[in-house]
């Protein structure tokens, strides 16, 4: 590798390390010419199936694209930047091991609310009414109640969303 600074040819390494979460090595180097250090990244490159939308084309992933709709769904919501992080790395990883060329947008809208449901239940509906096209108050209503039905295992990972209508509903 090629020094930064006085663009020499050898470099040496002189400390690697592992991210957390497994997937970038970052390598401490030396110039054996100037001797100045430098960091450099190495990341894995795999190609991710392109995703099939509804209407036929087929257009590549594109991660910034889920986290925008992910922060959309998420705006406002008492929920730290961190999860946005591993919500898009879940899928990401989904992705990865999935073993075809094509995936369909649809499967990986699927994934986002599985994700988005343990996350924030609010969030969840948002995304679902986007990504599901709700067009009156009965489709809201009908996705509230499946929710509900989930609560149990949802029961203390997030804020509750539903918490005055089970109340409701139990005093009724």
């Amino acid at each position: 590798m090629h020094c930064p600074f006085c663009q020499h040819v050898d470099t040496r390494v002189i400390d690697s390390r592992e991210s957390e979460d497994g997937t970038t090595i970052r390598r401490r180097r030396e110039c054996t010419h100037c001797g100045e250090r430098f960091n450099t990244f190495e990341t894995m490159e795999i190609k991710l199936p392109l995703i099939a939308k509804s209407d036929g084309r087929r257009e590549a992933f594109d991660e910034h694209k889920l986290r925008v709709g992910v922060e959309r769904a998420l705006q406002k919501r008492p929920v730290a930047s961190d999860a946005v992080d591993n919500v898009v790395r879940e899928v990401v990883r989904q992705l990865r091991g999935v073993n075809e060329r094509e995936v369909p947008s649809r499967l990986v809208g699927e994934w986002v609310m599985t994700e988005l449901k343990r996350l924030d239940q609010v969030a969840y509906v948002r995304f679902a009414s986007v990504y599901r096209r709700f067009e009156d108050v009965q489709a809201f209503r009908e996705e509230i109640e499946k929710l509900e039905k989930d609560l149990p295992e949802l029961e203390g990972l997030q804020l509750p969303l539903l918490g005055d209508l089970r109340q409701r509903k139990k005093s009724s």
